[in-house]
């Protein structure tokens, strides 16, 4: 990790930061463009206000590594409660319905997140950013459109539960909450698996709280605050944060020379299908984010 002091130029490289709760992520964004003195900061993923967690962030060159970070596995840490449904399927919204939610077994709920885990598809949350026909879903929902949003395609690995607590919600009704934990493929919405475990158990429910523990490689042991930050900038350098997420490639000066310029070389077979692999030149100096395309090289984003 570098630490830029003051007076001297912003570093490249990624910051991993502690999201707050009641933050968007652009206001985590425009917040950083303060600390770090620069426009070009960018955020891979992101995180609804109510939650908290790992947000990664891009300063300067690391901004062309965004997009293919935003694609690698997260895991979060939730609380779901059944017995309620919300207009968001989380906290943030108002009560749509309530249902005594007391009566469900552990058996019952296990089986509810069987249905919900491995390769499912998915129908993510109204209010979202998705587009419909290219208007925000949030927009419509708050204009009080109908329309549906075509399920896709998501991975849930792991779907556990660590605790289940007797509760009364504020209206009486009797609850349950689950406390959570997930690993999922990018594009799943957490308060979607909330409001369908508890539709799947007739009870309806919602996330009312969640944490990010994880984005692809980056944990929170390695976040900090925004105040941390403000105290002192902690940048990941751009060729730490690229070997720590992509495959490693590294080759010879000839080679390193032809994808600086460009040039679509031989691949190794080792980086087929594999997706991005960052490519190092001898110095071990980090030259360009590449993919396999028929057996070639091809960049996504040079570095060198």
């Amino acid at each position: 990790m570098s630490k830029r002091s003051t007076g001297t130029t912003t570093p490249d490289g990624l910051v991993i930061v502690d999201k707050p709760s009641g933050f968007t992520s652009h206001d985590v964004v425009a917040k950083m463009r303060g600390i770090a003195k620069t426009r070009r900061v960018g955020h891979a993923g992101t995180l609804d206000p109510m939650a908290t967690g790992v947000l990664v962030l891009g300063v300067e060159r690391a901004t062309k590594l965004l997009g293919h970070l935003a694609l690698t596995e997260k895991e979060y840490l939730g609380t779901i409660r059944l017995g309620q449904s919300t207009i968001t399927d989380d906290a943030e919204g108002e009560i749509t319905a309530s249902a005594d939610a007391s009566g469900i077994k552990r058996d019952a709920i296990d089986a509810g997140i069987a249905e919900l885990s491995g390769a499912i598809m998915q129908v993510p949350s109204k209010v979202s950013a998705i587009k419909i026909d290219g208007k925000r879903s949030y927009a419509r929902a708050r204009q009080g459109e109908d329309f549906e949003i075509p399920a896709r395609p998501v991975t849930v690995s792991s779907f556990q539960v660590y605790d289940i607590r007797d509760a009364v919600a504020e209206d009486g009704t009797p609850v349950l909450d689950l406390v959570v934990s997930v690993v999922c493929s990018s594009g799943t919405y957490i308060r979607a698996l909330a409001r369908d475990l508890g539709a799947g158990l007739g009870v309806g429910g919602h996330l009312t709280a969640l944490r990010r523990t994880r984005v692809g490689p980056y944990k929170l042991d390695a976040a900090k605050t925004l105040d941390e930050l403000q105290e002192e900038l902690t940048v990941m350098p751009v060729a730490e944060a690229a070997a720590a997420a992509f495959p490693r490639w590294d080759v010879d000066e000839r080679r390193a020379r032809l994808l600086a310029n460009g040039v679509r070389i031989e691949m190794p077979d080792e980086y087929a299908g594999s997706g991005p692999v960052a490519v190092f030149g001898p110095a071990g100096e980090f030259l360009v984010l590449a993919e396999e395309l028929k057996g070639k090289a091809k960049s996504l984003a040079v570095f060198s």
